[in-house]
């Protein structure tokens, strides 16, 4: 599928003209395999690992992630080797199991919870108050690494915040899962190409709270990832989302609220997957 994997020759430039943190001579993070070009990302945090992580973590490719659709943005991925992670978590979508790690985004309390359960280890904003370029995440735990991607967000008076969204990248058995979070806007260059590629997207379906179907189908196409899982749907029927695209999207409706995906089989053609829930 050399066609959704490759990342255009000017977003791969782009990125690497634009400057990035230096590393701590001490520290060997994982490299991307979501980034073609990247060589050397901000500093890393092994929050749980056995020796050696750099060499373990996203180690092989032909091993099973679950994704489950619990609700509103939330899906609990389960890695191969157990690691249990749920998006946009608020505390009211009760995953199947504790999650390991949760990631949030602030554009509402259905996005967030101020009061996680105490028994979840890793608790990752996608935002930071403290910080004018925002949240920044570069956290390996077990065979997940998982990092993100700052981008705008639209406040209540309607202007918009620097940087109160995040996409949070999930890496794990050669895969590159993306959750689009609470995208207020369509991407700029260099927010492409710090994401890179993405077998697996998460994308907001609701018709206009986070972008009208127009502009959040644009971000798909540009995205070009072979399964697309949409969430957030609120007020429209899918099939105004569905109608964006054209005969180069196959749609699948399922009765599952869960999906099991690996490098191997991920669709031959961008695929729009509707679990069950949705």
């Amino acid at each position: 599928m050399p066609h959704l994997l490759l990342i255009p020759l000017i977003v791969a430039a782009v990125y690497l003209l634009a400057p990035r943190p230096s590393l701590a001579q001490t520290e060997t993070p994982p490299v991307s395999q979501c980034q073609m070009i990247a060589r050397a990302l901000p500093s890393v945090t092994f929050a749980s690992f056995s020796a050696d992580p750099v060499l373990k973590v996203q180690a092989k490719a032909d091993e099973e992630v679950r994704i489950t659709y619990v609700g509103h943005s939330t899906f609990f991925i389960e890695t191969p080797a157990g690691v249990r992670i749920a998006t946009d978590y608020n505390g009211w979508y009760a995953p199947p199991a504790l999650p390991d790690v949760v990631t949030m985004n602030k554009a509402h309390s259905s996005h967030y919870t101020l009061n996680p359960d105490p028994g979840i280890d890793h608790v990752l904003h996608g935002w930071d108050e403290t910080s004018e370029n925002g949240a920044d995440h570069d956290v390996v735990v077990g065979d997940a690494y998982i990092r993100n991607v700052p981008t705008d967000i639209r406040g209540w008076g309607g202007a918009m915040e620097p940087n109160g969204n995040s996409i949070f990248i999930f890496e794990v058995a050669g895969l590159c899962i993306g959750h689009l979070g609470h995208l207020h806007h369509e991407l700029t260059e260099k927010q492409y190409a710090e994401i890179g590629r993405l077998d697996v997207l998460m994308v907001p379906v609701d018709g206009g709270l986070t972008m009208g179907a127009e502009s959040m189908s644009r971000v798909v196409q540009r995205l070009r990832s072979a399964l697309i899982l949409p969430m957030h749907r609120r007020g429209p029927p899918i099939s105004q989302f569905l109608s964006m695209f054209g005969s180069g999207f196959d749609a699948v409706t399922d009765d599952d609220a869960t999906v099991t995906v690996s490098i191997r089989s991920l669709p031959k053609r961008p695929t729009i997957h509707i679990l069950s829930g949705v």
